[in-house]
């Protein structure tokens, strides 16, 4: 009996050994959940980096020099600009538009003449290609182009000026004078409007009168008043 007693004893102890045991074990496997581990919050969040207006990136990637994304970016929402540097959202000049002045150069014997644009109101506008320019009581095609193309359009600010060159006679070339000049604009599309009725253009007191030859040409419009002299005055343009 007493031998009996004392393996009863010891299976006893054995079981509460275990059931310690595998108290432990369930404690310690329930530990993530005390809040004490680790989690996600420390990583970078996916949604991304907020952007000035609150909203978050679409987790495009920058480019050095600001050269967009290589992920999928957010429209700006702006207008879009055309290949040419001018924006699709202004409109052509009209004569609503614009005050036109004209100009000589000393010693250059009349031989050419400055077409100056002003806008004087109070938003953009773009003088596209080259004006329509006829003389006197000419009611056939407008003058001829040189080959001036600018670098970009002439869009103009409220204020701002472009310009354009006449070249109107040769040295010994038959002329008639003229004392007045008709002028034209075109849209977007090259030679448009030309059933727009133009504007009757008197010459300024300095200019007062044309002698225009058989073969007068225009440059295209252009910002760049050096620009413009320089297609207008060098071998071959006149």
């Amino acid at each position: 009996m007493r031998t009996a007693r004392k393996s009863w004893k010891t299976y006893a102890l054995g079981v509460a050994a275990i059931a310690a045991l595998l108290s432990s074990t369930a404690c310690q496997s329930g530990g993530a959940d005390d809040g004490k581990s680790p989690t996600a919050s420390g990583s970078p969040s996916a949604t991304g980096v907020p952007t000035p207006s609150g909203t978050p990136s679409t987790a495009g990637t920058a480019q050095p020099g600001g050269g967009g994304t290589t992920g999928p970016s957010q429209s700006s929402g702006g207008s879009s600009a055309d290949p040419g540097g001018g924006d699709t959202t202004i409109a052509a000049c009209n004569d609503n538009d614009l005050s036109i002045d004209t100009s000589g150069w000393r010693q250059d014997s009349g031989q050419h003449l400055l077409i100056t644009a002003t806008n004087f109101t109070d938003k953009a506008c773009t003088l596209y290609h080259y004006p329509y320019v006829r003389f006197g009581t000419d009611i056939g095609a407008p003058v001829s182009p040189m080959e001036s193309k600018p670098r970009a359009i002439a869009t103009i600010g409220p204020k701002e000026k472009a310009y354009a060159g006449l070249f109107v006679f040769r040295a010994g070339q038959k002329t008639t004078t003229v004392t007045s000049f008709s002028l034209g604009y075109q849209d977007r599309a090259p030679n448009s409007n030309t059933d727009v009725a133009p504007l009757d253009i008197r010459l300024s007191d300095e200019v007062e009168s044309l002698t225009v030859g058989p073969t007068p040409r225009v440059t295209y419009w252009n910002t760049d008043l050096r620009a413009v002299e320089d297609f207008l005055f060098r071998s071959g343009n006149s």
